[in-house]
């Protein structure tokens, strides 16, 4: 069996519903994070398989006409990893805060330990 269409959208759609499934099922904190960032990871390679064309090269101007891929999916990308180390290690951080004042990080035991106060 051949898979139908663009293989690289399929994989996209895998990476992204495992993720959002993860972020959505799991009451642990740290396996939360995890889910959100297979599916950020997703979202980085849509947007990196969309810049990229076949057969086309650098934007690097030279003599003769060329197809040219845009640079600017890649440079949005690169920006939007580094955002996206900032805000895990951001959400790293409050889990840890979370864990010293709950002592746990599983989402169920917080809701508990909260309303009972």
């Amino acid at each position: 069996m051949e898979w139908p269409g663009l293989y690289n959208y399929w994989i996209v759609i895998i990476l992204m519903m495992t993720g959002f499934y993860i972020a959505i099922s799991r009451g642990n904190l740290i396996k939360k994070l995890i889910g959100l960032n297979i599916f950020q990871s997703s979202v980085f390679f849509l947007y990196i398989t969309m810049g990229k064309l076949r057969g086309g090269t650098a934007p690097i101007i030279v003599d003769g006409g060329a197809t040219y891929s845009n640079p600017l999916p890649h440079v949005l990308i690169l920006t939007a990893i580094v955002v996206g180390i900032a805000t895990t290690a951001l959400g790293l951080a409050l889990v840890v805060r979370i864990k010293e004042s709950y002592g746990t990080i599983e989402e169920d035991e917080i809701m508990s330990r909260d309303q009972e106060s």
